[in-house]
């Protein structure tokens, strides 16, 4: 089974956009996806309550809500017949909650905005998912998501230019569209309209869809907790600037316009764990995780029906 998280604490990202249509897609190709909304404002939860009956079955977890009748375990256990479970996690979370979130994840996919509130959020997530967390580069599980773009503008190349910086895969790029907006208020996700109304949508899906065939599933038991624990004291919280997350830069180049100053207070990070977090990766796109054809995730063979469906 694969575990698919959703994540960027920064408010409005289009977190809840991406886990429905990823959700979507996996229901259309018939692989029993379970949709977990994280989030108290319960948006994943309101479209899957537009769904009809008609459509392919995803079946929901509120994550969100507390029931006073059972244990928190029990309420958020994922049904046997799982196969991929999406997690739309909430804005503002915090970085000690981010182990819990990323545990057993095969993926977690990071969207961010361009503009320069946006860009800056993006590196403390990922800076946190490195040092808290402990999600290793070289485990290549995660990927950003350059989201409602316009390839013309200034603040797109600049937001492109800082992603490369942190030598994390950005798996695709996706348009800002009216498509996302009716998904929104049906209940549809795009893989499920006319290819002729969402075509151009799609096809920037593709890279998406096709790097996560890639990810080699993480051993998760159907029918346990969707989100589990294991915390035995309380995490440091990390204390890492942008600039221990970017590659070092030559002592005469110019600042980057994008790396804030480093308040006096704020403690430095040992030259080891400097190295740590910037190690370069190989090129995540192309990795196939070091293993076999037999052990990589059956859902790649999915993306010629999905080339089919757009492309005809």
């Amino acid at each position: 089974m694969q575990k698919i998280v959703v994540l960027n604490p920064k408010g409005g990202s289009g977190k809840t956009t991406i886990a429905t249509n990823l959700a979507s897609y996996f229901a259309v190709q018939g692989l029993r996806p379970t949709l977990m909304d994280m989030d108290a404002q319960g948006s994943s939860s309101h479209w899957l309550s537009k769904r009809t009956q008609g459509q392919p079955l995803i079946h929901g977890i509120a994550g969100y809500e507390r029931n006073t009748g059972m244990t928190r375990s029990f309420a958020t256990r994922l049904p046997l017949d799982t196969q991929r479970l999406v997690v739309d996690t909430p804005a503002a979370v915090e970085a000690q909650r981010l182990a819990d979130l990323t545990r057993n994840a095969t993926a977690v996919l990071v969207p961010v905005l361009p503009s320069d509130i946006d860009i800056h959020a993006a590196a403390k997530c990922i800076s946190n998912l490195l040092l808290v967390a402990k999600v290793r580069r070289d485990e290549h599980r995660i990927a950003v998501i350059a989201n409602r773009v316009k390839k013309q503008t200034l603040i797109y190349k600049s937001l492109m230019k800082f992603l490369e910086n942190l030598q994390i895969p950005v798996v695709t790029t996706l348009r800002d569209s009216q498509t996302y907006i009716r998904s929104a208020e049906t209940g549809y996700g795009i893989f499920e309209m006319k290819p002729s109304t969402a075509r151009e949508d799609l096809e920037h899906w593709l890279p998406l869809v096709g790097w996560l065939a890639q990810r080699k599933p993480l051993h998760i038991e159907p029918g346990t907790p969707a989100i589990t624990s294991a915390l035995t004291s309380t995490p440091k919280v990390a204390t890492a600037t942008l600039e221990s997350i970017l590659p070092p830069q030559p002592v005469a180049a110019k600042p980057s316009v994008f790396a804030p100053p480093t308040p006096a207070e704020t403690p430095k990070l040992s030259p080891a764990a400097v190295m740590n977090a910037v190690a370069s990766p190989a090129s995540a796109l192309s990795d196939r995780g070091g293993s076999s054809s037999k052990s990589r995730d059956s859902s790649e063979s999915l993306l010629p029906s999905l080339l089919r469906r757009v492309f005809g």
